[in-house]
């Protein structure tokens, strides 16, 4: 597989030599290779005739859309910055991230979401028909802006600004080059064998880097056919796959959560696709209860990879072929470097617990306007501190938490994920979330404090899941307090919002 320099250039091969191939298919209709790469053309040139120069930051607020593919693309091909942003985000975050990112134009991608049309309508955006990708919502021009310089080198110049979920604190923007995604996209299809007979589920957003660079990317790269879904919907997506016989599914755990619900409600044991090969969950830590519930019900292995945004995202990635019942989000990517080191940054032992730091064309270049935080994130050798928790066995990578969300008690190390892990196992638990609350009086100690969101129509107490816990957890890792709240707070890529839980613990 050749590997261009520029995310817009991965559709010539196939514009070229397979024109009538299927790219991408949604419910308003389908494109060709030949067609896609007619519509980034077309929208180059529109994009230019709306004063876009190479160097500005375009935001586009936005859910999965062929209009989307062909905007990013004919933004890199301009080598324009594509400021990618989730149309579910509230005002404030839309507010925040324009004014930080200092975009020249916000693009609205009004006829897949309502909620783009709402943003769009508060900051005044003229809708009009867009050459090829019919209504498109356009905001002023910002003419207080001025371009960033233009990167020599083509594969160095920014493929995507993508602002972090911000679960504590103000998002960042994570400038992501487009050998960054490229890497990623590529080494992601090479793990999964893609070929241009594969026909892709897109629902994961491409706002964020997975659905960027692994599932569009990646199956363009690949030529295979994409099936754009702007919103997930469980009746939908089961038409898609046994109508368009599709072959590999990636999706968040809230997706293959909800194809095991729909399954419960309509009585299905099993749900049986003789074309599909792959599904893999990433964008959220997928619980060993939901992976064994999802592979009974496909009778397929569900596979597990791990990524953060700023490495485009993939760092490991489940071995294809290989079944595992434990929660190894699988082996790191080729051509990445990892190390675990402890508080002495020094490294640790096999199979011991350390903070995990990346090196790799994977590792994003910085963080847009904010040397002091790059500088924090990534040292002078180029190894990135994902600030995540976690071991390796048998060159298997396991998450164990955050280092920031690591609860000190008695003195013992609690991560809140194993935690999260047992009381996710009782059959009435839909999600939970474990957070330290500082306890006076005590040097430094800490309380294990749980959040629990029940399955719909159960009765279960905080008595009953305390008394789960006990049999599971050694006696400091239970929880002190457990609170049952009717929803959780939740990035949309179905993350809980820590930061906003450790609010709403009651004083006392």
């Amino acid at each position: 597989m050749t590997v261009p320099e520029r995310i817009c250039d991965v559709i010539g091969p196939w514009s070229e030599h397979s024109p009538e191939r299927l790219a991408l298919v949604e419910a308003s209709g389908s494109w060709t290779y030949r067609e896609l790469a007619g519509a980034v053309s077309d929208t180059s040139r529109w994009l230019v005739l709306l004063g876009i120069r190479p160097g500005d930051r375009v935001m586009i607020v936005c859910e999965n859309c062929r209009a989307l593919v062909a905007i990013l693309l004919a933004l890199a091909a301009i080598d324009a910055w594509a400021v990618l942003v989730n149309s579910r985000l509230s005002a404030r975050e839309i507010d925040e991230i324009r004014a930080h990112s200092g975009a020249r134009r916000v693009i609205y991608t009004t006829s897949v979401s309502p909620q783009a049309r709402e943003h769009a309508k508060r900051h005044g955006a003229a809708t009009q028909e867009a050459p090829g990708l019919g209504p498109i919502a356009i905001g002023p021009l910002n003419e207080a802006v001025e371009p960033e310089p233009v990167d020599t080198d083509p594969a160095q110049r920014i493929g995507a600004l993508i602002y972090t979920s911000g679960t504590t604190g103000l998002p960042k923007g994570v400038m992501l080059t487009h050998r960054n995604l490229l890497f990623v996209a590529a080494v992601s299809a090479k793990i999964r064998s893609l070929t241009p007979d594969d026909r892709l589920y897109g629902v994961l957003p491409m706002s964020h880097a997975v659905g960027l660079s692994v599932v569009l990317l990646g199956s363009l790269l690949s030529g295979a056919t994409l099936y754009l879904a702007s919103r997930f919907d469980p009746v939908a997506a089961l038409a898609t796959l046994q109508n368009e016989h599709l072959t590999v599914v990636l999706g968040a755990p809230s997706v293959f959560s909800l194809f095991v619900d729909y399954a419960k409600l309509k009585g299905l044991s099993t749900l049986k696709f003789p074309s599909l090969r792959i599904i893999s969950s990433s964008g959220a830590p997928l619980q060993p209860v939901l992976k064994a519930q999802v592979e009974n019900l496909f009778g397929m292995t569900l596979y597990n990879g791990y990524g953060v945004t700023e490495c485009s995202p993939n760092i490991a990635q489940a071995v294809v072929g290989e079944h595992r019942t434990d929660t190894s989000v699988g082996r790191i990517l080729p051509g990445v470097e990892v190390q675990l080191v402890g508080p002495d940054r020094k490294p640790v032992a096999e199979g011991e617990v350390g903070e995990l730091w990346v090196r790799g064309p994977n590792v994003m270049k910085g963080y847009y306007r904010a040397p002091e935080e790059t500088a924090e994130a990534i040292n002078p050798e180029g190894w990135f501190n994902t600030r995540d928790l976690a071991r390796l066995e048998n060159g298997y990578l396991f998450i164990v938490g955050r280092t920031k969300e690591l609860i000190v008690r008695f003195g013992m190390n609690v991560y809140p994920a194993e935690v999260e892990a047992v009381l996710n196992a009782h059959p009435a638990v839909a999600r939970s979330a474990v957070i330290g609350q500082t306890v006076e009086g005590t040097q430094g100690g800490e309380e294990v404090v749980a959040y629990v969101q029940l399955k719909a129509s159960s009765q279960t107490s905080e008595q009953d899941l305390a008394q789960h816990a006990a049999q599971h957890l050694a006696p400091y890792k239970r929880p002190s307090r457990i609170l049952i709240v009717p929803a959780m707070p939740l990035t949309p890529s179905g993350k809980v919002i820590k930061g906003e839980l450790a609010k709403l613990i009651p004083a006392g």
